[in-house]
């Protein structure tokens, strides 16, 4: 059996999607989510998506249009000193204006193999709901309101037919910076698995995790937190695939061995090859090396591959080319087909 690999998320978007009149961004989106598709496919991935082409960003889909909504809400610093800033939740009841589903769709109508689906996950628009609170509408109704509002989201991919749904969880290494002791992380993880519990066994080995960094305009918003630290509290997630920046690390030997020592015994790891924020492509011997490293520390048959982060979270960020973000991705493939080959597979 080959090693499973897939995309994560974004792909640089054509230039005719900014660039074209409005009147025409309909037509440009499914001319994107095509040329997508067809590329991933002619690449040999055995699972495609629709990168991310009409998302304005891979945190806010849900709230496009939403009203009650602020600009000042919390801010992401990252390490080039650029910075992202979330809404903030000015009044009640909250509910998705869009669902991932429709992504997940537009992507099926071309795709001939099987498609999966990123989302947010409930965590990362906890960020919405203030500090000072929202008068007549306490945190806790808020919370109600989102795991709804997040469980129906993922459900409408599973019926539609994901492959796989993947939470993207990128906060979760940053919530070790804002609060080192632990608790802002405890607290997201304990919200995410209230979803997750809501599906049964069998409906989450088609649910995963994706955690990273951050990866947005070439910088990192958490690189410098201790992977250590994150992983062990990470597996906590009951979830039956978790996707692992690891090309990007500064010691990926220890964080293969902590993230040995802790996944689930009914988990698959994705051990992200491919490093989004750095300019030069990968090559194929590259890739096999970082897979047949990873096969030291974890069972070729719980293993996986995947690219560490999108390529391009926001809908502004041209930091990567589309042509080098596909030729990163033929790497992954490539070099994943020749670490299976070494491995006997």
């Amino acid at each position: 059996m080959p090693i499973p690999t897939e995309p994560i998320g974004s792909i640089p978007r054509p230039a005719e999607l900014s660039a074209g009149p409005a009147s025409e961004a309909s037509a440009a989106t499914d001319r994107a989510v095509r040329d997508t598709v067809k590329r991933l496919e002619e690449l040999g991935s055995p699972v495609v998506s629709d990168g991310e082409q009409s998302k304005p960003s891979f945190a806010t889909y849900p709230i496009a249009g939403l009203p009650g909504l602020a600009a000042d809400g919390v801010v992401v610093p990252f390490a080039d000193g650029h910075q992202r800033q979330l809404p903030r939740l000015t009044e009640g009841p909250f509910r998705y204006t869009n669902r991932a589903a429709q992504y997940l769709r537009a992507a099926q109508r071309h795709a001939s193999v099987p498609v999966k689906q990123a989302v947010i996950a409930p965590s990362m628009l906890s960020l919405l709901y203030p500090s000072d609170g929202i008068a007549g509408y306490p945190q806790q109704a808020f919370l109600d309101d989102l795991a709804n509002e997040a469980e129906a989201d993922i459900r409408s991919c599973l019926d539609a037919g994901a492959h796989v749904v993947q939470l993207d969880f990128t906060e979760a290494r940053l919530a070790l910076k804002l609060d080192p002791s632990g608790g802002l992380l405890e607290n997201l993880i304990a919200l995410n698995n209230r979803v997750l519990d809501r599906f049964s066994s069998d409906e989450r080995t088609r649910i995963g995790v994706h955690t990273c960094p951050g990866a947005d305009l070439d910088s990192t918003h958490s690189l410098d937190v201790d992977y250590a630290a994150l992983l062990p509290r990470l597996f906590q997630l009951n979830a039956g695939a978790f996707y692992l920046q690891m090309a990007g690390e500064t010691d990926p030997e220890r964080a293969l061995s902590v993230a040995a020592e802790h996944l689930p015994a009914n988990a698959r790891a994705f051990i992200g090859v491919i490093d989004p924020i750095d300019p030069a492509v990968e090559t194929p011997e590259q890739v096999r090396d970082r897979v047949l490293a990873a096969a030291r520390h974890l069972p070729a048959d719980r293993l996986g591959t995947c690219d560490d982060c999108g390529f391009a979270p926001f809908a502004d960020d041209t930091s990567t080319s589309r042509d080098t973000a596909f030729a990163k991705i033929a790497a992954r493939l490539q070099g994943t087909a020749l670490a299976a080959q070494e491995l006997g597979l």
